[in-house]
């Protein structure tokens, strides 16, 4: 089982004692690389770890599964057995952009009904609701050049078949009805985003029984990146964890 943490999760800064661990799922395209630099914004007492996705970085041969299912089962055990293993002494935090808010759900779904206390919140950027039955195709087409896609979905050193096959498994998602978490769920989105507007994600409201948020940031579909710094503190506020710290910036990220 310890092959599940492994192989789906990357925490490039451990800490011993957190008091909160921010668990990040990238975007179609993107890898757990890419939320490397807001270790430069978060304070040591949250531990941030993000998932990586098979068809990239040190998993480059692995395929992309063909739905969203058989990422949400595997990632849900690898948390599961993180928490077995003793880091369930620090409640969770899910944040997903794009693709990533969706898998970040489902997982959640799939960790409330087996580890109901650990999941504090969810954010979830980019991403219209789920239970919108209404599903249009958004407009980076799994068709479109790579150059096009790295501009449109922000990924990195992402072989193009991987991100072919990131784009249609998103499309491919499709909601099914069940129980309605009953965490604090937040809903992003940027205020040029073209695929996603705040319309779009206020039915996330209806995911949760807790509280709901819904945040516009300004920017489009990847605000997050100019917006980076601004978008973590906005994190750490929600969650109450901004205690120690420091003025300006938290600990610098790795290389």
């Amino acid at each position: 089982m310890a092959s599940l943490t492994r192989s789906w999760l990357r925490t490039p800064a451990p800490q011993r004692h957190p008091r909160l661990r921010l668990v990040c799922f990238p975007h179609a395209g993107g890898s757990a690389g890419f939320f490397t630099p807001w270790l430069g914004e978060l304070p040591d007492s949250v531990e941030l770890t993000a998932v990586q996705y098979p068809g990239r970085a040190e998993r480059v041969g692995e395929p992309v599964p063909g739905h969203l299912d058989d990422l949400a089962r595997p990632v849900a055990g690898a948390l599961a057995e993180r928490v077995a293993a003793g880091a369930g002494d620090a409640p969770l935090a899910f944040f997903g952009h794009d693709m990533g808010a969706a898998l970040a759900f489902e997982t959640a779904r799939l960790l409330s009904a087996r580890q109901p206390p650990c999941l504090r919140a969810l954010f979830v950027s980019a991403h219209p609701a789920p239970t919108d039955g209404h599903h249009r195709p958004r407009r980076h087409r799994a068709a479109e050049p790579l150059a096009v896609l790295r501009r449109l979905t922000g990924a990195e050193d992402v072989p193009q078949a991987t991100a072919h096959a990131d784009l249609q498994l998103a499309e491919r998602y499709r909601y099914r009805p069940g129980t309605p978490l009953d965490c604090a769920v937040t809903a992003l989105v940027g205020t040029r985003d073209a695929d996603v507007t705040t319309l779009d994600a206020e039915g996330w409201r209806s995911c949760t029984t807790g509280p709901f948020t819904l945040r516009a940031m300004p920017g489009d579909h990847f605000y997050l990146v100019p917006r980076r710094a601004e978008l973590v503190a906005f994190l750490l506020t929600s969650l109450g964890a901004r205690e120690g710290l420091p003025a300006g910036r938290g600990r610098s990220a790795t290389p």
